[in-house]
């Protein structure tokens, strides 16, 4: 029974992950050929607390959330929740995560994770919430850039507080200058806590990859500043475009109000920018360009963003 049920389980998920696999291909080699310069700002941890140990024996075996527990299996994690902007690579790499999880049970075959003489299992949360948001501005928001630089230099990214700061800061930033949105998307999905992050690492690498060069970085405690951000010419103020996306893990359970139009966006900025220090586990802030004599058209824009919506 056990084997005819791990087969039509590997069978089910091969037949869901290889035309999103495909199709995530597909999106991820859609770039520009001439990316724009861009900075990067963040950090986090997903470290669990320690386990407790006893003499009768401790931790042993398995992860965290999800797993076998009492003889029935249970799927909390099955269906992600795909955001606003139809899903497209944020989506296959979540429902992906939540794929591995679910054959890394299977595999283990039963068995619940113990905790010798009682001890009560580690705080840890059972899932992690992926929440990503981008918002393509008229290049004319020189001053947003200013702000970004500025909280390059000044943010501590080593700390919770330092980045639950940051987050709000940036989220300030953008909640200043609504008359300069263009495009924006929102989106959301839950995966468990062991691949929680790997999947972000992924959402993050999927974004960085989308700039020709980070001239600014502040990560963890470490700051760089290389190259030169010198204006050689005004911006076209109808068709050059500033792109900010925000990238965070969270346990927190509120959801995201979308960003079809320009009173959803500024109602998930709140959300976001209100996310509490104990809550934030990860942050990323990305942002293109960097350099005020790079461009980014609106081709390239929609190229390397294509799930971003015009308000």
């Amino acid at each position: 029974m056990i084997a005819r049920k791990l087969t039509w389980t590997r069978r089910l998920l091969a037949t869901v992950l290889v035309p999103l696999v495909v199709f995530g291909f597909g999106l991820i080699s859609a770039q520009p050929a001439d990316a724009a310069r861009g900075g990067r700002m963040g950090g986090g941890s997903f470290r669990a607390p320690s386990m407790p140990r006893s003499g009768g024996g401790g931790y042993r075996g398995g992860g965290y959330g999800g797993g076998m527990r009492g003889g029935g299996f249970g799927f909390p994690f099955i269906i992600p929740i795909f955001g606003f902007g139809g899903g497209g690579l944020f989506g296959l790499l979540i429902l992906m995560a939540v794929a591995g999880v679910l054959v890394n049970a299977f595999r283990g075959g039963g068995g619940a994770p113990a905790i010798g003489g009682g001890s009560p299992m580690p705080a840890v949360p059972s899932k992690v919430n992926m929440l990503q948001v981008q918002v393509g501005m008229l290049a004319s928001a020189k001053s947003l850039q200013e702000d970004l630089r500025r909280l390059a230099a000044s943010s501590d990214t080593s700390s919770s507080s330092g980045l639950q700061r940051l987050l709000q800061e940036s989220t300030l930033a953008l909640l200043r200058q609504p008359e300069l949105w263009v495009y924006a998307n929102a989106e959301s999905g839950s995966v468990p806590f062991s691949s929680a992050e790997s999947t972000f690492n992924r959402l993050s690498m999927n974004e960085r990859s989308k700039l020709d060069a980070e001239l600014t970085s502040n990560v963890a405690g470490q700051k760089f500043t290389g190259g030169t951000t010198e204006n050689v010419g005004d911006a076209d103020a109808t068709n050059e475009f500033i792109v900010v996306t925000l990238l965070v893990a969270s346990t927190a359970t509120a959801s995201l109000k979308g960003a079809s139009t320009g009173e959803e966006l500024r109602q998930t900025l709140r959300i976001l920018g209100s996310t509490a220090s104990s809550e934030l586990m990860a942050l990323e802030v990305i942002w293109q360009p960097e350099g005020r004599g790079d461009v980014l058209s609106a081709e390239e824009l929609l190229t390397a963003y294509p799930n971003l919506q015009h308000l």
